[in-house]
Formats: structure tokens, sequence, C-alpha cells
């Protein structure tokens, strides 16, 4: 029986005749990195592996370490194992790995959406034999409309704001998120204003040649503004001190599990906005019958789920079991940012 190409470790998931670790959550030798969310990329291996695209990311996150890159699509052998990079369109930088040897392919495809996002590169169907999913709406529930009508939302509920004097904030993951909103809202409504992990990371995207409108960190806010600016931070600000200098306002959540109405009300905010960073459910099935794969491996999410739906259809379906969180896992925030979302001056 064929070794498989990636298996499970206690440090994540492992290639054993490449001798590399995919997203690992514990220091290896060698970490090819999928996307610069804390959950997929930590401090602590030797070497990292990534997409020239998510460079400037991965840097502000992760500091000072030995990172090589690879274009989309460039390949590299690793111990006789090829490897290359696949756009996967979740945020700047995120790619799918290839993995082949021995005549098989396998793609591990970290998080991924299908739907247009101006700020990274689009998902691109990869074939192979084994692919590796994500399920974090993997339920028929989780179905996205336009992200245009989404943001169309946005803008309405931001200009009612403005017109009444209150300031409009919305809480979105500092990394990727922040930046789809900031690059579809409507700047003519009022100034956009940022948390301190989201101006950060708005840097990165800049330098890597991404277009932004003209943003302002928090603590450089003229009060006489602060009525008609729409203020992006963390979900890990709400409820924090930090929120005081806003005065009146008014606030939203912007995340995929906005589609289920009590998970509105148990993130206590005035809206919810249905944006998602991952597939949704005709996402992950379109995705996946894409690949023409006939064995699928489901990590983080509605696992058990997918799995019997995979099964239904005829394909053999597993679970490989990671530290992996969602979209309102605090470690996907991750970097050098007070988690509190409140502290230093620099984390604001």
């Amino acid at each position: 029986m064929r070794e498989p190409l990636v298996v499970e470790t206690p440090a994540g998931l492992y290639c054993p005749p490449g001798g590399f670790h995919i997203d690992p959550w514990r220091p290896v030798d060698r970490a090819v990195i999928t996307h610069a969310h804390g959950d997929h990329a930590r401090r602590g291996a030797a070497r990292y592996l990534a997409s020239r695209a998510a460079e400037q990311v991965l840097r502000t996150r992760l500091g000072e370490v030995s990172l090589e890159t690879l274009e989309y699509g460039a390949a590299v052998a690793l111990n006789g194992v090829r490897v290359s990079l696949h756009p996967a369109g979740h945020v700047l930088g995120s790619a799918q790995v290839r993995i082949e040897y021995g005549g098989e392919v396998w793609v591990v495809s970290g998080d991924y959406k299908l739907q247009a996002d101006p700020t990274c590169a689009p998902f691109e169907p990869v074939r192979c034999d084994v692919f590796v999913t994500e399920s974090t709406f993997g339920l028929p529930v989780y179905r996205w409309r336009a992200a245009a009508a989404v943001l169309a939302e946005v803008n309405e509920w931001w200009r009612a704001n403005a017109a009444a004097g209150r300031t409009s904030v919305v809480f979105a993951y500092a990394f990727g998120k922040a930046q789809r909103i900031l690059a579809g809202v409507d700047a003519s409504i009022g100034p956009l204003v940022c948390h301190g992990a989201v101006e950060a990371l708005n840097g990165a995207y800049r330098a890597s040649g991404v277009a932004l409108p003209a943003t302002r960190h928090a603590a450089e806010l003229a009060k006489t503004d602060s009525p008609r600016a729409l203020v992006v931070a963390p979900p890990s600000a709400q409820g924090t001190t930090w929120l005081r200098r806003f005065g009146d306002y008014s606030d939203a959540v912007a995340s995929g599990w906005m589609q289920l109405r009590g998970a509105r009300r148990r993130r206590a905010v005035d809206r919810g906005f249905v944006l998602s960073d991952h597939a949704d459910w005709p996402g992950l099935a379109a995705a996946i019958e894409a690949t023409g794969a006939a064995t699928i491996y489901v990590t983080h999410g509605y696992v058990p789920v997918m799995i019997r739906w995979l099964e239904s259809r005829g394909l053999a379906a597993r679970a490989f079991a990671t530290e992996f969180g969602g979209e309102w896992d605090d470690s996907a925030e991750g970097g050098p940012v007070d988690p509190s979302g409140a502290g230093g001056e620099g984390a604001q």
C-alpha cells in the first residue's frame, strides 16, 4: 500500500518524503505556509516557504524569519518532492500547496474562497489525486450573497450613521477582511479610520501593490471627524476602553457567522454583515469537484457533515485533526498585537 504524502504529527500536517510541515503549530525545521493568519503561520520554524505575494504580510506578522518565496505556479524540489503554490483566494498571498511525488499529486488547500476579491489573487482549481479541504462553513445553510451587495449595505449603514452624528465601527479580521472592506466601501462618505492592528496590515498590502483608499490611524483621528468616520477594528477590540474615543457609535460585525440570527445576538452588535473570506457550501462543493480528486481529507469546521456528504457522492473521505481556527478564533488575528486590542498605543 502506498504511503500517504501528508500525515498527521504532533507538530501538524507533515510530508514524510519531502521532510516539511504545512502550517505547523509547533517549531519545526521547514514550514510551508498557506497564508499569514495566526493559526496557520506561527513563529518558531527554522525555515519558511510561502508565496511571493505573502512576503510583506508574513514579515509584518512574524518579524525577521528565514523566508523563501515562490511565485504562484513555480515549483521547487524538497528532497525530491515537487512543491508548487497556487492561489487560494482567501487573503493576500494565500496559497494551496501542490505536492507531487512518485506519480501522485496531493493538494493542501489551507483556507480558500471562490468569491471575487480585489485584494488577492482568485482561487485556482488544481487537479490532483487527493485534496485536503477546509470546512469552516460546511453546512448547506451557508450561502453567500455577492460581496458588492453586502458592501452596499455597509455603505448605507455608514451613511445613515454619519447623517445622525454617530461613528460607525465595524469589527473584522485585521488581516484580509479589513482590507477587503476598505477596498469595497465608498470612501466619499467620510474618513476611513483603522485600529493599529489593521493599519499595520494596510501598510503590508500597499507594499505588496494592492490599492487601498487613504486611511487614518485611530490615534490620529480628530474629534470633529469622528461622527462621520467608518472605523475598522479587529474583533478583540469589541467591548474595550479603546472604543471610548469615538463617543456615540453604532457597531457591526462582518463575518460569515452573521448568516445565523443567533450568532448576531451573541455578538451583541447593532448590525451583522454576512461577508466571509472562506468558501460557502456551494463554493466548497465546486472547489472539491474541480480538483477531480477521488480522495478528500477534511480539516477544521463541520468535518463529520462534510465527510458524510462526500461519501454520499462516492468519494473516499477522511479527516485530519488540526489546530486551525474559524472566523472568530482570536488566534487568526495573529501577529505582534496586544490581544486585548486596547493595550499600548502601538497596538491601537
